[in-house]
């Protein structure tokens, strides 16, 4: 079974990941644009059981556009968020796909919140893309 790293900037806040993520996400929500400092955000979802946490973690709580909270966690000491909690999705954990720091790491399978998304964006071929989420 595969195992992946991901972790903050400095290293003090790290997740161990076994087997493959259920799902990869781009996300274009503003929201998401907010929390990146890019023009969107890329989430690979997780079964909560396959993940192993070390380190501390600041959590922050915000709504989302479906009325459900998320709570993000990042690292007090470098401010790198590296994962969240989707109460939407409560079986499920998404990790930043940058805190794998892995140009190997598998593609994202969807597009969302595209209402959102900066016309100058493209998108692999063949990504399901949807409107919203």
């Amino acid at each position: 079974m595969i195992t992946r790293q991901a972790s903050c900037s400095c290293g003090q806040l790290h997740v161990t990941c076994e087997g493959e993520p259920r799902s990869v996400s781009l996300c274009h929500c503003l929201e998401c644009q907010r929390r990146t400092g890019s023009a969107f955000g890329i989430a690979a979802f997780f079964a909560r059981e396959a993940l192993t946490v070390t380190g501390d973690a600041s959590p922050f709580t915000r709504g989302s556009e479906s009325g459900q909270a998320v709570t993000f966690h990042f690292c007090p000491i470098c401010g790198s968020t590296v994962y969240w909690e989707p109460e939407r999705f409560a079986d499920v954990i998404a990790l930043a796909v940058g805190a794998f720091a892995d140009p190997s790491f598998p593609a994202p399978v969807q597009s969302v919140w595209e209402s959102a998304r900066h016309d100058w964006v493209t998108l692999p071929p063949g990504i399901l893309r949807r409107p919203e989420n």
